[in-house]
């Protein structure tokens, strides 16, 4: 990707400056690492069973550990690797838990941790279209981030998004005993799979109030988690759906008195237990108040 800087009307292009060293990504993106990915740095060169880990992450929203690795070597096999760590993590998961309390001072559990949400992110300068194809499946817990520098000091970071009709990697592990065992273990939801165990009229509902979000702002992602779908902008969700039998449970991610509701339709969460981030919940069943909702949670992405 070309970058230009305008002045006065003519277009003068900004020359990328590559990185020297693999270590000069990794020091960029560990202190940016909530800013760029929305991850809590747990631990760099993370040591474990003759192995080396470049990046330890644990993603709060997720409840789960994010192995983040640096390549500046076109030509490895992210798909085997990420699959070595994966089956690493899931193989010592005390060891995990262990490092992620002494580094951050914290208390973490065994059972607080999802462990079907773990996901290995390679980060590189570009990859090949081979390493691209190689990780375009829907349910593969493998991402690809690009980064580049440019001589002005902008610095541009892409994660690769998979293809609309990315298809299942499962029938391609099962021949792979080590492969399939990560698979069984490790799950990435999709929204049919949330959309499979609704009714027609809500799986309607939903699909308003997505394109309703999705309107909002650009670069919007989607994020199907275990019990509900997320929507990021810059990675950082701002609203969560959970999809019930009969109704849509919608959270806003914004802390109690941060939201400004006239019509007073969300319920405080903050002192209860919920699925979604924030401390805004609203329950609907129809599409009547569907504008008004679109303002409160465009709130959330505004702040």
């Amino acid at each position: 990707m070309a970058l230009f800087i305008n002045q006065t009307g003519k277009l003068n292009e900004v020359k990328e400056k590559p990185f020297k060293l693999e270590r000069d990504i990794q020091k960029l993106f560990e202190a940016n690492l909530y800013q760029i990915m929305g991850l809590e740095l747990v631990k760099s060169e993370f040591a474990i069973k003759n192995k080396r880990i470049d990046t330890l992450a644990y993603d709060v929203q997720a409840s789960a550990f994010i192995i983040i690795e640096y390549k500046r070597d076109k030509n490895i096999s992210v798909v085997d690797q990420g699959f070595t760590y994966l089956s690493l993590m899931l193989e010592n998961k005390a060891d995990f838990i262990v490092e992620y309390n002494e580094s951050l001072k914290r208390n973490l559990k065994r059972e607080e941790v999802d462990w079907s949400q773990t996901r290995v992110a390679f980060v590189s300068t570009n990859f090949t279209d081979n390493q691209i194809q190689a990780t375009n499946f829907k349910d593969i817990a493998i991402e690809l981030w690009e980064v580049k520098q440019f001589e002005n000091d902008t610095i541009i970071i892409n994660p690769v998004k998979k293809s609309n009709g990315a298809e299942s990697i499962k029938p391609l592990t099962q021949n792979k005993e080590a492969f399939k065992k990560v698979t069984e273990e490790i799950k990435v939801y999709t929204e049919e799979e949330h959309l499979s165990k609704t009714s027609e009229s809500i799986a309607e509902l939903y699909e308003k109030f997505r394109q309703g979000i999705l309107q909002l702002s650009d670069e919007i992602e989607i994020k199907p988690k275990k019990l509900e779908i997320g929507f990021r902008k810059d990675n950082k969700g701002f609203a969560d759906i959970c999809i019930l039998k009969n109704t849509l449970k919608i959270w806003i991610n914004l802390r109690k008195g941060k939201l400004d509701d006239p019509k007073h339709l969300t319920e405080d969460v903050s002192e209860k237990g919920h699925w979604g981030n924030g401390d805004y919940q609203i329950q609907v069943d129809t599409d009547k108040d569907l504008e008004y909702i679109m303002s409160l949670i465009k709130q959330a992405i505004n702040l």
